[in-house]
């Protein structure tokens, strides 16, 4: 929304310039303008005007459905230095892992669309960083202008399921069809909910179309390719009373939450970052408290 007593516009959200890039004259109303004090004209472009600017990012975070709790997610504020080296010998591994998939990530938005028509698969345990990662490739695409668009992997089939509903206002199709046309999809949390032969057809179906039409999706997920035990600090290994050490539980991998036909599909379509790093709220805001 434009600002009433902006001295550039007088509140009306345009302001005329004498140039424009040459793809922008088509779109852009203009017209000759007299040259003060002379008989001379010149032409002028209408474009909007800087005080519009916050408002135009709000409605672009809006459209693309980035949760608030987000929306502060971009490259600069993303911390790669997380773990103090003097804590253990994993800890520069793990700011290491860190920075190489700030690096590849911020690359990739940096590059898009020129870049490969490949997406990112960002993998690695909870509070790794993977949704603040791709939420800020995704913010740094929508606002040079293109379409974009966040969805929760269990709230997009809800949305889905939800469409079913007789009493709905929403229909499969109006769910769907910005999932499948969006230029760049970022889908948080794959695999999150328990398989089931609907829900696998649906994800089967939205990975399969984007790739036909080489648009660029995005995915978080905190499944590994490999299933076997979570890892666990030996500090933090559980103990019978008899002393005989308790194994973690078998986690899923990712073919097992989605089937090796999707996971195969995930192939082609992403670039694999995996950030092998502890949960950041567990790990390091513990460590806090213990040193406090």
């Amino acid at each position: 929304m434009a600002q009433p007593d902006c001295p550039l516009c007088g509140g009306t959200g345009w302001k005329t310039v004498e140039r424009v890039a040459e793809e922008e004259k088509m779109t852009r109303g203009s017209w000759l303008k007299p040259i003060e004090g002379t008989d001379t004209l010149k032409r002028v472009w209408a474009v909007p005007c800087d005080c519009t600017g916050k408002d135009r990012s709000a409605r672009a975070m809006g459209r693309a459905r980035i949760p608030t709790r987000y929306e502060h997610c971009d490259f600069d504020n993303f911390d790669t230095k997380l773990y103090d080296i003097e804590n253990g010998p994993e800890f520069p591994k793990w700011n290491h892992g860190l920075e190489q998939a700030k690096v590849v990530t911020e690359a990739f938005a940096r590059d898009y669309p020129a870049g490969p028509d490949t997406g990112l698969l960002l993998m690695g345990p909870c509070g790794a960083g993977k949704t603040h990662l791709g939420v800020a490739a995704l913010r740094q695409i929508v606002l040079r202008g293109h379409t974009g668009l966040f969805y929760d992997y269990r709230e997009l089939l809800k949305e889905i399921q939800g469409s079913y509903n007789p009493e709905s206002q929403t229909s499969e199709l109006g769910v769907l069809e910005p999932v499948l046309t969006a230029d760049v999809l970022l889908l948080d949390d794959l695999g999150s909910s328990k398989p089931s032969p609907w829900a696998l057809e649906t994800v089967g179906h939205i990975l399969n179309s984007r790739y036909n039409e080489r648009r660029i999706t995005l995915l978080t997920t905190n499944y590994l390719d490999t299933s076997g035990p979570t890892p666990m600090p030996a500090s933090r290994k559980t103990q019978l009373p008899s002393g005989q050490a308790v194994s973690a539980a078998r986690e899923d991998s990712l073919t097992d939450r989605l089937g090796m036909r999707i996971r195969s599909r995930l192939y082609e379509m992403c670039r694999t970052i995996e950030l092998f790093a502890p949960d950041y709220r567990r790990e390091v805001r513990q460590a806090g408290r213990m040193r406090s």
